[in-house]
């Protein structure tokens, strides 16, 4: 199979989710414009999921927490959602202690729960899956 290559620029797929990084902590200035940013991404690429580069926060305290469930809820309210990228690992305790949850990116299994179709222990005369 043969195809022509077409001048000019390469189209790129519109749908693919740009990355909002957060570099570190946030001031309440800046709160406002991070949650138009997300709506706009949203608008933009039609996607549903903006991703939250949140390396940069490290194992930042509430004032992470806070900003992160003021991005989700505008996030929500324009019809999407954020994922988080590159949590520190003190940061998703956090949140998970908090009770808030959010989508993590390239879909790394949880370390409550098993990858799928993964049989955890090997019972004698069970039937294989």
């Amino acid at each position: 199979m043969s195809f022509v290559l077409a001048a000019g620029l390469l189209t790129v797929d519109a749908r693919t989710p740009d990355v909002l990084v957060l570099p570190g902590l946030v001031t309440r200035d800046e709160l406002p414009r991070l949650c138009d940013d997300v709506r706009a991404q949203l608008e933009v690429t039609g996607s549903g999921v903006v991703d939250c580069d949140v390396a940069g926060l490290g194992a930042a305290g509430l004032a992470a927490v806070d900003v992160l469930a003021r991005l989700e809820l505008a996030a929500r309210r324009a019809g999407g959602r954020i994922r988080l990228r590159n949590p520190d690992p003190g940061l998703r305790a956090l949140l998970d202690l908090v009770g808030l949850e959010f989508f993590e990116a390239h879909g790394q299994p949880e370390e409550r729960e098993p990858a799928g179709r993964v049989q955890e222990a090997v019972v004698p005369g069970d039937a294989p899956l």
